[in-house]
């Protein structure tokens, strides 16, 4: 396997995301390289493993590759005049900073279902909205991650 067309590849992955908000998928990827789809699914399986992005089980779609999700998520980020998908509360915060630019973001709170509106504006977060009408100015956010960081790959589509 050619690392240096490993990290290309990766690089692909997330210019892509950042490009359309979605994933390529593999024919992207072997046609943009002029590879066969055969080496392309090698190179998703390779950055699969090293956790460089994350598949869907059973598949070569990709999943993640954060912070940007593949799917339609309740972290949404509103970017570039486009609407991007985050992984969780960490990740909506991500796609902001590997943009480099100012964001609205729309996240719904697992317990609740209610919706929390943040503002990114020149690396600064801002509250807008949130749950029960309190006044965001005022507001403390709080976020939790069900499992410590080292054990987020054991189930990382529920954490």
């Amino acid at each position: 396997m050619n690392e240096s067309l490993l990290w290309k590849v990766r690089h692909f992955v997330y210019n892509h995301f950042a490009d359309t908000t979605h994933p390529p998928n593999v024919e992207d990827t072997a046609a943009y390289f002029n590879i066969s789809t055969q080496e392309a699914s090698e190179y998703y399986k390779e950055l699969h493993n090293r956790h460089a992005f994350f598949l869907e089980p059973e598949s070569l779609a990709i999943r993640m590759a954060n912070p940007f999700s593949g799917i339609p998520t309740d972290f949404k980020v509103h970017a570039n005049g486009k609407i991007y998908y985050a992984n969780c509360a960490w990740d909506m915060l991500g796609i902001p900073a590997a943009l480099h630019t100012d964001a609205a973001i729309e996240a719904v709170c697992t317990e609740s279902n209610e919706t929390v509106k943040l503002e990114i504006r020149n690396g600064n977060i801002a509250l807008v909205a949130v749950p029960g009408g309190e006044d965001a100015a005022s507001s403390t956010l709080l976020v939790h991650f069900p499992l410590p960081f080292a054990r987020w790959y054991d189930d990382l589509i529920s954490t």
